[in-house]
Parts: structure tokens; sequence; C-alpha cells
């Protein structure tokens, strides 16, 4: 038997920084200090069901959907001209995809602010257009503007990924059998590169319903997201118990979301799709 004490700091990394978080998380969700001590108790899980809270969930969930149905709507048709042949361009292309992800994150954010707010470029631009009093910066449009220039990125690269690997050939019995290009995506590539594509909603939904930089500075507070939301608990009121509880029920959400995802990816590389 081959030995694997290569494998021992990959082990550690993981215990340090996954299962001993993971059991703090469930420590602090169903404990909570009484008199007598360390009780179990399900009532921070029972007080996130207060509209309030629900509210925060919600919007944080819609949020993060519209900004995957956009990042797709755009990333996909991206995909596919970064895997043209015909497109001699692609690099540049992709170059521009993939400079603002070595920009930090925290400095991208920022640069939409100055590019939002009032006598900013954007703003002067809608003005020259008589474009009256537009609303830029603290708003959803904002948030979910600033959701996607980070995330997009996620969605593409995966894309492109699958698309570069498909079978040419496949394509070019496609075309001898008199099928045009609408119906040679339609029946052919998009099946193929579904995925890409479900990993690339999985990569941009989850980051983006858990965020909230984005929606602390673009939305300057007046929109609170369920990250947001987590950070106040722990750095702001010290209620780690409940904290734990929100950070919990987001962590079942986002499993089940890449559960459904991951059950339809086995699907069509299974060959269901035909």
């Amino acid at each position: 038997m081959k030995r694997t004490w290569y494998s021992y700091p990959y082990l550690v990394w993981m215990v340090i920084f996954i299962v001993i978080p993971f059991l703090l998380l469930l420590f602090y969700t169903f404990t909570v200090n009484t008199d007598k001590g360390l009780m179990f108790t399900l009532d921070h899980i029972k007080r996130l069901w207060d509209p309030i809270y629900l509210m925060v969930l919600l919007r944080s969930i819609v949020l993060a959907i519209i900004c995957t149905i956009i990042c797709l709507i755009i990333g996909y048709p991206v995909g596919l001209i970064l895997a043209s042949r015909e497109y001699r361009s692609k690099k540049v292309l992709a170059l521009l995809f993939v400079i603002p992800m070595w920009i930090n994150f925290l400095l991208r954010t920022y640069a939409w602010m100055t590019l939002l707010e009032k006598d900013g470029l954007v703003y002067t631009i809608l003005k020259f257009f008589r474009v009256p009093n537009p609303q830029l910066l603290y708003t959803d449009q904002a948030v979910v503007l600033g959701m996607v220039y980070n995330f997009l990125p996620f969605m593409v690269l995966p894309i492109y990924s699958v698309l570069t690997k498909l079978d040419k050939n496949i394509i070019e019995a496609a075309e001898d059998l008199g099928a045009n290009y609408i119906t040679i995506l339609k029946r052919v590539i998009v099946p193929l590169s579904l995925p890409g594509v479900i990993s690339g909603i999985t990569m941009v939904f989850m980051p983006a319903v858990t965020t909230f930089i984005i929606s602390r500075l673009l939305g300057g507070g007046h929109y609170i997201l369920v990250g947001n939301l987590i950070e106040q608990q722990f750095m702001v009121v010290g209620d780690w118990h409940f904290g734990s509880a929100i950070s919990f029920v987001l962590m079942v959400v986002i499993l089940v979301s890449m559960g459904i995802m991951r059950k339809y990816d086995n699907e069509y590389e299974g060959g269901a799709i035909w």
C-alpha cells in the first residue's frame, strides 16, 4: 500500500479551516447559555423566521438569482466567442475578463462607487443625455451591477472551458446533415455545454447570496443582505449564537442549491438530455 504522507498537510489544513469552524458553527447554533450551563436549543433557528429576517434572506436570494441570470445572459455569448476559432481577438477579450480578477475585490467595488456617485462618470454621461436626476448609487440596481461585475468571470470561464473541449466532429457532422447555426446551437452546443453552465451558476450564486461588501458600499447600508446581517451579529451585536444560526440556514440553502445543480449536472453527463 502506497504511503500517503504527502497528503497530511492538506488533511491538517482541512481540519483547521473546515472541520473545526463547522463544529463551532454547529455548537453556537444549537446551544444557549443558561443558569444551568449550556443547553441544546432551537430558539436561534426559530428566531430567523421573524418576518424582518425572512425579508433580508428573501432579498438576498432574489438579488443573487437576478445577478446569476444576468451573468448567464452575458457570459454564455462571451464563452461562445472565446471558444470560436473565427474570432481572432479572443485572447484580448479573455484578458479583459481576467485582468479585473487581479485587482483587489474591495478596490473594484470602490471604483464602482466613484463611477456611480453624484458627479461621477456614469452620472455625468446620463446628465449629458438629459436623464432627469438619475439615482445610481445606494440602490438595488447598483448592488446587482457590482455583483455582476465582480462575479461575471466565474460564469464565463467554466462555460468557456467546456466549450473548448467540445468534439468538433459532432458539430461538423451536424453541418454535413444540413443543420444551420441556430439548430447546431440549440441541439448540439447548448446541451453539451450545460455542465459548464451549471458550474457557472453555482459559482456565481454562492458568492452573490453571501456578499456583504458590495451591498454595504454600493447599497450604502440601505439594502441589508444576509451577509451584512451575519457580519452585524458577529462584529457589532456580539450575538454569535444567532449569527451562527443564520450562517447555518444559509449554508443549508446553498447546499440544497448545489445538490439540485449537481443532480441536473449528472443527468446531462449521463446523456439524459437526449
